[in-house]
């Protein structure tokens, strides 16, 4: 476990290689970001994007939250963070695909399949529970699947469910579904697995989670 003094002692580093080596890029970056590819994932310090499919900066728009989840869409006021992100992805950036990666041992999923946290106050637990009712129909599917059953194929089937959810979800933005159906937009599903480090893809034909190549 590293504080921040130990993380300025990482920034000296990459200022000394990571940014001067390569100079040129940075430069690139400075006038803009062009990736082709959003990826929605989890806010767990355990899975970062950008290590899993070792990429470098400027080259995926990633946005992060508990359980990787993207809300329905709404236009009632709020603070809508992912929904704002979503759109500058789809119409400003103009990516042409959008990754949602859940994964394995999941707070968040784990949470939502309990109910814990129902009930408690915000700060304590209030704000997470308000969160994860975005997954209140995938726990039903869950449960009606698995009973009162409460193991790891359960929960993993639950961080799996919440990927689904979170697709839907995305269809249900107007600027996603009309350029999903003109060919200029992929919706990709993806769940990582902590345990082996093997990333599985979602097949939504037959709704399986194989691994990846």
């Amino acid at each position: 476990m590293i504080d921040f003094a130990e993380m300025l002692a990482g920034y000296r580093r990459f200022r000394e290689t990571g940014w001067a080596q390569q100079r040129e890029r940075w430069d690139e970056l400075n006038e803009g970001q062009s990736p082709r590819v959003m990826v929605i994932a989890c806010s767990d310090s355990r899975v970062d994007p950008a290590q899993i499919f070792d990429t470098s900066p400027g080259e995926i728009f990633v946005v992060r939250n508990v359980a990787a989840l993207v809300p329905p869409f709404e236009t009632t006021p709020g603070r809508h963070g992912v929904s704002a992100a979503l759109e500058f992805a789809v119409q400003v950036l103009k990516v042409g695909e959008i990754v949602v990666m859940g994964h394995g041992k999941c707070g968040g999923c784990k949470a939502a399949l309990s109910g814990d946290l129902k009930g408690a106050p915000p700060g304590e637990g209030g704000f997470i529970h308000n969160w994860i009712e975005l997954l209140d129909d995938a726990r039903e599917t869950v449960l009606d699947h698995y009973g009162e059953r409460r193991d790891r194929e359960v929960e993993r089937a639950m961080e799996q469910q919440g990927v689904k959810v979170s697709l839907a979800n995305l269809r249900s933005f107007p600027c996603v579904r009309e350029k999903e159906k003109a060919g200029e937009l992929k919706l990709i599903g993806s769940f990582f697995a902590i345990a082996d480090g093997q990333l599985h893809i979602l097949d939504e034909a037959s709704g399986a989670f194989t691994p990846a190549a």
